[in-house]
């Protein structure tokens, strides 16, 4: 909290100003994220790592998950800072771009010129089962997936959503991770792949107009856990497979890989800018980064009454990301894919 920050929240014109902290330094200590005061959001690499490292199937990391799904209440709330001082990436200018991130395992920056000593060597990545391009229908499928995965978890995430700019196209730097002396087709994005990319792109344009149209992926306050004075609910409840609560046990296992989380729109506990209460439909979030498909039991109050409606299956590329209330989803149990990201709604008039 040096004095540089102090003048800057004094002046009357920065201290106005939507501010954005890369907070990394160099020197000992110099990784300050969380400590940076109110007014100022900062890029969340822990955000970044968690999530790298739960669909890349490492086992023991759903407890970091839960706390960076919900927009980070461990390094921002201590001081009066709201979810949106959290700026979630997977990926940022330096580093894997997506498509990489799931196509190789190592950094190739041969073209660097520096013996590929340049550049992260911690990137949590994962090939699929080859390394960089291949012509494997398979691992081709998987490599999708998982861009889906990835994508989906960052847009429905509590806090501000940060896209690298290419990935919504597939765009690849053949492994390059620091391509910052590369002003060529290795850095550049290639618009005339812009059809190939239809696909992704359209589920980007998606899930950003999903995010946009429900609030309750855009809380303004942390979640509570627990009963919300007039909505008679608790605001999110976290399910295992068996469709019970998590138990204090259960969040550190190293086998863990799945999850659900409810999510009730009907509990927001906020206003919007009119001062009136904002409300929304009931989500469930289903994420099973395990490599065999679980069958996850529903909630048993939403399996009362009426159905579930499937909004996104990333397994499902038919039922990608769907507008409005998707297809209809009626059975108690849900048979999710392995790797693989479901998103149920429970429509408003399911009275």
């Amino acid at each position: 909290l040096g004095a540089f920050l102090d003048i800057v929240h004094q002046d009357p014109v920065l201290s106005q100003t939507k501010l954005i902290a890369e907070p990394w330094d160099l020197g000992e200590g110099g990784y300050q994220i969380g400590n940076f005061p109110v007014g100022w959001a900062e890029w969340n690499g822990k955000y970044r790592d968690a999530v790298r490292q739960y669909w890349k199937g490492e086992g023991g990391v759903i407890g970091e998950l839960g706390y960076r799904l919900t927009g980070s209440s461990d390094l921002y709330a201590h001081n009066g800072r709201r979810p949106y001082a959290s700026i979630n990436f997977i990926t940022a200018h330096d580093g894997f771009t997506l498509r990489d991130l799931v196509s190789y395992n190592d950094k190739h920056n041969e073209a660097n010129l520096e013996e590929n000593r340049d550049g992260s060597n911690d990137n949590h990545s994962w090939n699929c089962g080859a390394e960089g391009e291949t012509d494997d229908p398979e691992i081709l499928a998987l490599r999708a997936r998982q861009q889906r995965n990835l994508l989906a978890t960052l847009l429905l995430s509590q806090g501000v959503p940060m896209l690298l700019a290419g990935d919504e196209l597939g765009h690849t730097q053949k492994g390059n991770n620091n391509v910052y002396c590369q002003d060529n087709e290795l850095s550049w994005i290639d618009w005339s792949t812009l059809e190939d990319a239809r696909p992704l792109l359209t589920f980007v344009r998606s899930l950003i107009q999903l995010r946009k149209n429900h609030p309750v992926f855009r809380r303004r306050k942390y979640f509570l856990g627990r009963r919300i004075h007039g909505a008679g609910n608790e605001d999110i409840l976290w399910l295992n497979p068996r469709g019970e609560e998590m138990s204090d046990q259960e969040w550190s296992d190293s086998f863990a890989r799945c999850l659900g989380v409810l999510l009730r729109g009907e509990a927001l506990n906020d206003t919007d800018r009119n001062g009136l209460p904002v409300s929304d439909e009931n989500f469930l979030l289903l994420l099973n980064a395990h490599y065999e498909d679980i069958d996850f039991t529903l909630p048993a109050r939403a399996a009362d009454r009426t159905p579930w409606h499937i909004v996104i299956n990333t397994n499902d590329l038919e039922h990608g990301v769907i507008d409005g209330t998707g297809v209809e989803w009626r059975q108690a149990n849900f048979p999710l894919s392995a790797r693989s990201l479901v998103l149920l709604i429970e429509p408003r008039n399911a009275e």
